[in-house]
């Protein structure tokens, strides 16, 4: 008895192009988003971790410059105020910090772009937007590690809170909130330049938003025409801010210039920050 030869199945047409439509959907899909911008951003901080330059200015060095700040300005501060100067210092500190490293962050980017690590990453499958979320996110974990280090300093200087823990844990993320759209600054003018000489020029606004700001002398302390500039730029809203959330005073009108200012610098940065960042991982 002859067995009748079955047909072998049918195959689905073959369409060109098919698979790799659908393998570039899912390369960007929402769920590989987040678990992929972490995988990144662990690798940012395992880099900055050991490497003792970052790590010397990141922690050291603003450690060290509150506790000078303390030593020449607190006591003159709290003769004027009636409170000690640490509530302005601290969160002034932990800023500044917050907002030096986003220099260090630019020209790491810069660093991976000319040797094409950006470009090598932008031909395997990770999703689009994971490379530059991650950078962000490394640098909002690096803002909360600086305050925390300068928390710890000001605590043993005398530094407390008076507003509840709640209050507390908004304290220390509030730097994170201004620090992170500054970041999102400097790396778009780090993307669109060819040296380290226009992100590190950045020093000289950081240093601007420093000097110019109460948390390094009271308010009523800068000249009359002075006073206006110094009150609304972002630093000081930040710090009546942080002041208001640790000892007293006010914390939504501050909270909610400080989110202005950030978004507004956020909305900026952000088509030029992404179609930089484009070009750069296309480039070579």
């Amino acid at each position: 008895m002859t067995v009748a030869a079955q047909p072998s199945p049918a195959r689905a047409p073959h369409r060109p192009g098919g698979r790799h439509r659908m393998d570039k959907v899912w390369e960007n899909s929402p769920k590989r988003l987040i678990p992929q911008t972490w995988v990144l951003t662990a690798r940012i901080l395992r880099r900055w971790s050991r490497d003792p330059a970052t790590l010397v200015q990141s922690l050291v060095m603003p450690a060290g410059f509150l506790v000078a700040l303390d030593i020449v300005l607190g006591d003159g501060i709290e003769k004027v105020t009636g409170n000690s100067g640490l509530y302005g210092q601290v969160p002034l500190v932990a800023l500044v910090g917050g907002m030096t490293g986003a220099i260090i962050g630019a020209v790491n980017i810069m660093r991976e772009r000319e040797v094409g690590l950006l470009s090598r990453f932008w031909v395997v499958p990770v999703h689009r937007g994971a490379g530059l979320l991650a950078r962000l996110t490394a640098d909002v974990v690096r803002i909360v590690v600086i305050t925390l280090v300068v928390l710890c300093v000001g605590l043993a200087l005398g530094f407390r809170f008076e507003q509840g823990l709640p209050a507390a844990i908004a304290w220390v993320f509030m730097p994170a909130l201004f620090g992170v759209a500054l970041s999102a600054a400097v790396l778009t003018l780090a993307l669109y330049s060819s040296n380290t000489i226009v992100p590190q020029a950045t020093e000289i606004v950081v240093a601007m938003l420093m000097f110019f700001s109460i948390g390094f002398v009271p308010l009523d302390q800068y000249p009359g025409w002075l006073q206006p500039i110094v009150e609304h730029q972002p630093v000081s809203y930040t710090i009546e801010a942080m002041r208001g959330l640790a000892l007293e005073g006010p914390i939504a009108e501050p909270v909610l210039w400080t989110v202005a200012w950030s978004a507004g610098i956020a909305v900026v940065c952000a088509v030029p920050l992404a179609i930089g960042y484009r070009r750069a991982s296309k480039r070579g």
